[in-house]
């Protein structure tokens, strides 16, 4: 062996030592995870909570998981998707024929779900999905008429949030007429669908429907929207707008005299940081809910209730929680099970298997695929909430409508939104 030969191992052996323990297991014992999500770009804000799980599960799990007798180690290999599909599914391709990852998990919004879940099951990686409506997930793939192999995704459906948003707006006054506001993505064209989408399941309902042309994201001109609005006479504003679009859209909306009774957004008001940044525009928006520190689960890991996950949260960043923080908690619940009863977490088809007879009590409810309503789906719960000026943070969002769901009391009912 030569001098330079014994350098080079040497550096090598140094490196593995300086590693984390979670990274020090021999290659064939380390669990690789793809881990995709949107850390910059328009949707950076639902996966502002994923680091966060990450290194809760990283020290969790720093002496390794043990599975049939056998210590492994885990290896989460953490991407950008830039809020970016395009980026999503060629960073997807890269960790299952390069890294060799033993599961994918798109951690976020139906940009990044539906590319990556398309990937996992082209190359047979057994994908673990949340925070994007099922149908966006699964129709756009032909679910309607087939089954998938290796996609498993857990949320509530378009079914479940129109029916939320319904009975909130049941509760107060209206001409029920809607002005419903979608976006030129994939999400704006599930969701604004005339079979599976919200219009047809609204028109069910009772409510007439005005739906103009959907706007292209990051827009400064929503005037064709409004315009529209204002002449049906609509007192009721739904639909899907993101964050900073939804500022925009709000700002123009007081600015050309259209001023809603009820204006129930999905998506652009799941954070409080926006509806901070409409200032007082934003008092009295009202959305969906898919977790707070209110929900009666607890954490398979810890113990811990969803009022602490709240609270850890809210210690170690200083900024008040966000509903994603939920389904990135119960993401690694679901993995560390599924991992711990496939027998063999080498294999990506056991690893399917015993994600696919899933049946766990997470912080965001049952996760059981069995249950449907498409094989490839579990269902979790979904409420209704409104933004209220809050004490301890700007806002609070008070829960108004449990009937889908009764899995609490409502805190309030809804109220006429104030301009």
């Amino acid at each position: 062996m030569t001098r330079r030969t014994t350098l080079k191992a040497l550096a090598a052996g140094a490196a593995v030592l300086a590693a984390p323990s979670y990274l020090r297991a021999q290659s064939a014992q380390t669990i690789k995870i793809g881990f995709i999500t949107p850390q910059t770009g328009q949707m950076a804000p639902f996966g502002e909570t994923d680091a966060f799980a990450v290194e809760f599960i990283r020290k969790h799990l720093a002496k390794g998981l043990e599975i049939g007798g056998k210590t492994y180690a885990l290896e989460i290999i953490e991407r950008d998707a830039q809020s970016n599909p395009n980026r999503a599914a060629e960073l997807a391709g890269e960790l299952c024929q390069n890294d060799g990852v033993h599961m994918l998990i798109p951690a976020s919004t139906t940009d990044v779900t539906l590319p990556v879940s398309e990937q996992g099951e082209l190359f047979e990686v057994p994908t673990l999905s949340s925070s994007a409506p099922w149908q966006a997930v699964i129709m756009p793939r032909g679910g309607a008429d087939q089954s998938f192999n290796w996609t498993y995704h857990f949320f509530w459906g378009l079914e479940d949030i129109v029916q939320t948003f319904v009975n909130m707006w049941n509760g107060l006054e209206s001409n029920k007429k809607v002005g419903l506001l979608l976006p030129r993505n994939a999400d704006g064209e599930v969701w604004g669908d005339d079979k599976i989408g919200l219009p047809p399941a609204m028109r069910a309902a009772g409510f007439e429907v005005i739906a103009p042309s959907k706007f292209e994201i990051r827009t400064n001109d929503f005037s064709s929207q409004i315009s529209a609005f204002k002449e049906a006479g609509c007192e009721i504003l739904g639909g899907l707008v993101f964050p900073a679009d939804l500022r925009t859209a709000t700002i123009q909306m007081a600015q050309q005299g259209f001023k809603p009774k009820i204006m129930t957004v999905a998506a652009g008001l799941l954070f409080p940081s926006a509806v901070e940044a409409m200032g007082t525009l934003g008092t009295g928006m009202s959305t969906e809910v898919w977790w707070t520190p209110a929900f009666p689960y607890k954490s398979t890991l810890t113990g811990e209730s969803s009022a602490d996950l709240a609270a850890n949260w809210e210690k170690a960043t200083g900024k008040q929680w966000t509903q994603p923080l939920g389904y990135s908690h119960a993401m690694w619940e679901i993995i560390v099970d599924t991992l711990k009863r496939s027998g063999d977490p080498m294999d990506r088809a056991a690893i399917r298997d015993a994600l696919k007879a899933t049946n766990l009590d997470t912080v965001v409810g049952n996760v059981n695929w069995s249950k449907g309503p498409h094989p490839n789906v579990s269902k979790t719960p979904v409420l209704g909430g409104q933004w209220r000026k809050g004490e301890k943070w700007p806002y609070d969002l008070k829960i108004v409508e449990t009937g889908l769901y009764p899995i609490m009391k409502p805190e309030s009912s809804l109220e006429m939104k104030s301009w």
